[in-house]
């Protein structure tokens, strides 16, 4: 079967950050060297982050590029403050975005988050429907599976969906492959990523590690088999080496988490830093760079791998 297969500018933090000239355009021309078919771009942030500024020629250009290559887009963004996503919809209109991604900051109890969020994307959802951009929300750190699909119901409106991250349940101490089953009817995007855990004796607190895809403990195969069979067709790739989260204060194990054991299961010391950082300020610029890229190329190998082995084709 034909899949698209994308890649996140997350993946290319250090490059960002550190890589003289490294910019959306070398991260367009990175995907392209890679056979992927769009990009998802971090726009999060007042400088819009990995577009690297907020001038609407900037957008046009960026715009006129991707075109030119064939390749698609998704943006993201933060916050359901109906005043922010309007912004942010206007954007994903011109720059040519199909879908805007976005999670809550609200804070409180997960009730009072889910209906704060609620009340912010009602009051959306039609505009994004007359800018034909999706809305998607993702289980980023916030909410259970059962917890966001509740939101999306309750909101009820075709342009907002679910983007599913392969990782991000851990945080609130939820099996991957249940917070799966509960958003599944919902899913429109996904990022795939892989982690592992690392017990408080070693971090400080007890933390979820971004590794290179298929050196960590999600259970990426099966995931993807599933999403599959759903009918997905488009897989965003995003490397998170280097990228480390505490779990959520008030969390306790959601059904068939056992700390230790399965996709939690415990990454043991001495810790490789081509494999797994925790603090990135103990490596030089230089180094990072030259790992994430190390990381990257891995991973990336790996997944295609795996893709090919269910029977999936691509440009790639």
């Amino acid at each position: 079967m034909k899949i698209d297969l994308t890649l996140h500018s997350f993946t290319m933090t250090q490059h960002f950050r550190h890589a003289p000239g490294f910019d959306a355009y070398a991260f367009v021309d990175l995907a392209e060297r890679h056979g992927l078919q769009g990009i998802s771009l971090s726009l999060n942030d007042i400088n819009f982050r990995h577009l690297g500024g907020t001038e609407p020629g900037r957008m046009d250009r960026l715009r006129a590029r991707l075109e030119r290559s064939g390749l698609s887009l998704e943006i993201d963004t933060s916050c359901t403050e109906p005043a922010h996503l309007r912004k942010m919809i206007g954007v994903a209109a011109r720059i040519g975005a199909q879908s805007l991604r976005t999670y809550t900051r609200h804070c409180g109890t997960p009730q009072q988050m889910a209906e704060a969020t609620v009340c912010d994307l009602a009051a959306v959802v039609e505009i994004a429907s007359g800018a034909n951009v999706v809305i998607v929300l993702e289980n980023h750190e916030d909410f259970t599976g059962p917890e966001l699909a509740g939101i999306v119901k309750a909101v009820g409106h075709p342009f907002l969906r679910i983007l599913y991250d392969y990782g991000n349940a851990q945080m609130v101490l939820e099996d991957p492959e249940e917070a799966l089953m509960a958003v599944l009817p919902y899913v429109y995007s996904v990022h795939v990523k892989d982690h592992v855990m690392v017990h408080a004796d070693h971090a400080g607190v007890l933390t979820v590690a971004g590794v290179p895809i298929g050196e960590g403990a999600i259970p990426i195969r099966r995931i993807t088999q599933i999403l599959l069979h759903h009918g997905l067709r488009r897989f965003t790739f995003e490397n998170v080496w280097a990228y480390a989260a505490g779990i959520r204060p008030g969390r306790t194990p959601q059904k068939g988490v056992v700390l230790g054991n399965g996709s939690f299961r415990w990454q043991e010391p001495p810790f490789d830093p081509n494999h797994i950082v925790l603090d990135v300020s103990s490596h030089s610029a230089k180094a990072l760079v030259r790992m994430e890229a190390s990381a990257l190329e891995r991973g990336m190998r790996w997944f295609k791998d795996e893709l090919r082995g269910m029977g999936c084709s691509g440009g790639w």
